[in-house]
């Protein structure tokens, strides 16, 4: 083992490129985790843990899915790993730029960059906002702009601040949703709900974070679309773009599908087709729409443990040449699933984008 300290989530994420929220959901999904323990102390990365975590990126990067990209990464040998080590530059000193964090993920963000003050009250406080007349932006100099932080986002929610969670959210030209989903809105969503929060009537932050989500969403692809016609291509409901649509469900009783028009909003980026079917998700009406839309696949996205998988069921039974995708977070529902050959459950939704494109193209 290497003499190196070790590194805080917050440093690894840095040397990466990654949010820290990104390497704690790919330690408690795949087991890459940091394994040096010290004493009276977190759990520290080693030179081989950030090996493996180079890999793992760089194969997801490459379109692996994640599941797939976790196991090749935990398989790797030490020359495997030798290879990647220089990816990430380790120095003494390493260990000491981020302090200890402790399990709480808004002190991890905060560590690995100071916070911004959120509230207006903190320009009385020291260390709060700076006075009038100081500070880089005075001399003249430019500030770069600071990339979005899940925390930024969640603070922004609790502070039922819509302008600026609108803001925060907006996907960049030429951005990638499927990226943003899965390292911002998603996690930002899971660190929402563990939030206890004391509400006043008509105020719910997770409205304000699903607002601002669809509206990106939509804004993006519409873009995308303006961008797709100004180029001489056919507008989105031509025969030819609609021949090989993905229809895209929620389970039923999902309360907040956000991860399926995210799904959608994907495949558009890809020049794909998808629809999402909203309403009520019945067997009859499920089947009476893929017979009357003739998709090219199905996917039916949730972040339930044990939906109910009626529709699908059905829709297979129906149609049993059609490829149904089915993203399962969990294992819980994995043998509900009907055993056929066009039936799949992907784990991921990085996996699912990726099934639904090798089909559809």
């Amino acid at each position: 083992m290497s003499s190196n300290p070790g590194l805080a989530v917050a440093a690894v994420a840095r040397r990466l490129g990654v949010a820290p929220a990104t390497l704690r959901t790919w330690d408690r999904r795949y087991g890459l985790g940091p394994s040096q323990h010290r004493a009276g102390s977190h759990r520290r990365y080693t030179d081989d843990d950030v090996a493996r975590l180079v890999v793992m990126r760089r194969l997801t990067l490459d379109g692996v899915a994640p599941a797939d990209a976790a196991r090749a990464a935990l398989a790797a040998d030490a020359d495997e790993l030798d290879a990647h080590r220089g990816a990430v530059s380790f120095d003494e000193h390493g260990a000491d730029e981020a302090s200890d964090l402790d399990d709480d993920l808004d002190a991890a963000d905060a560590a690995a960059e100071p916070a911004p003050p959120s509230r207006p009250f903190l320009r009385a406080v020291p260390g709060g906002e700076p006075a009038r007349g100081s500070g880089p932006r005075a001399l003249g100099v430019r500030e770069a702009p600071r990339p979005t932080r899940v925390s930024d986002v969640v603070d922004a929610a609790i502070a039922y601040d819509q302008r600026n969670c609108d803001r925060l959210l907006r996907i960049p030209a030429g951005g990638d949703p499927a990226t943003w989903w899965s390292d911002l809105v998603e996690p930002a969503l899971e660190r929402l709900a563990e939030r206890t929060v004391l509400a006043g009537p008509g105020e719910v932050p997770e409205v304000v974070l699903a607002n601002a989500t669809l509206g990106a969403l939509r804004e993006y692809t519409q873009a995308s679309e303006d961008a797709i016609v100004a180029a001489g291509g056919p507008p989105r409901n031509h025969p030819s773009r609609m021949r090989r649509i993905v229809l895209v469900f929620a389970a039923p009783d999902e309360p907040l599908p956000l991860a399926a028009h995210a799904l959608a909003a994907s495949l558009a980026s890809h020049g794909a087709m998808a629809r999402i079917v909203t309403g009520p998700a019945n067997v009859h009406r499920t089947l009476e729409i893929v017979t009357m839309v003739r998709p090219s696949a199905v996917a039916m996205v949730t972040t339930q443990a044990r939906p109910d998988l009626g529709i699908v069921h059905a829709a297979h039974d129906a149609n049993p040449s059609l490829p149904f995708f089915v993203g399962l977070p969990s294992d819980e529902a994995a043998g509900d699933l009907p055993l056929a050959a066009t039936v799949h459950r992907v784990r991921s939704f990085t996996g699912l984008l990726h099934e639904l494109l090798a089909v559809v193209r």
